[in-house]
């Protein structure tokens, strides 16, 4: 399996508060960073799989929507959070 308990509590760890605090906005929005590369790699070589595009589409959404709710709640994690994943360009 591509993302393990450890590989979770590492994205936690580096991103959220600690590792055991896995309802940090900045947490999950790196772990749903680290799902969304990884699903578009293997969109990529199968290109008919239209499940995984549909589960990317809601990743996509679910990122969307806690990157709006970091933004209104406290913008210098908001930066933070984009600069370190890199998701604007």
């Amino acid at each position: 399996m591509y993302l393990t308990t450890d590989k979770k509590k590492e994205f936690f760890k580096t991103y959220g508060k600690g590792e055991g605090d896995t309802g940090s906005a900045e947490g999950q929005i790196a772990l749903f960073s680290f799902r969304i590369s990884h699903l578009t790699g293997h969109l990529s070589t199968n290109k008919k799989d239209f499940n995984t595009q549909k589960s990317l589409v809601k990743l996509v959404g679910k990122r969307r929507d806690l990157l709006d709710y970091l933004k209104e709640k406290d913008i210098t994690r908001y930066r933070n959070i984009v600069k370190e994943l890199g998701l604007r360009r």
